[in-house]
């Protein structure tokens, strides 16, 4: 069993950053791919960014640039740094690990840009 809280959602400006945060636990914890998802009211959900074991990220074209995705392995942690904010990023945003035991998901946690 693998359990992800998620945290750093907010109301912001449209220009501003947040940071989420994304902490995974579980017995022999060991993620072959940790991502960020996100959705919108009447949307799909979509891929957000996602980081694999060995390093290499990868990003939707909407928040290249913009976002980054990184991770701290000793504790567990995976993080979603979001710069120069729009209203179009307005979503819940959900955390997601890959692992020998399968996928699991977080709970979500509410982003809002507006002014």
């Amino acid at each position: 069993q693998v359990q992800l809280v998620e945290s750093g959602g907010g109301l912001v400006q449209p220009g501003g950053s947040l940071r989420l945060s994304c902490v995974a636990s579980g017995s022999s914890f060991s993620p072959t791919l940790m991502g960020w998802y996100r959705q919108a009211p009447g949307n799909q959900r979509e891929l957000v960014a996602t980081i694999q074991s060995g390093g290499t990220t990868n990003y939707a074209d909407s928040v290249k640039g913009r976002f980054t995705i990184s991770r701290d392995s000793a504790k567990n942690t995976v993080y979603l740094q979001m710069n120069s904010l729009k209203p179009e990023d307005t979503a819940v945003y959900y955390c997601s690990v890959v692992t020998a035991l399968g996928r699991f998901w977080g709970q979500g946690t509410q982003v809002t840009v507006s002014s």
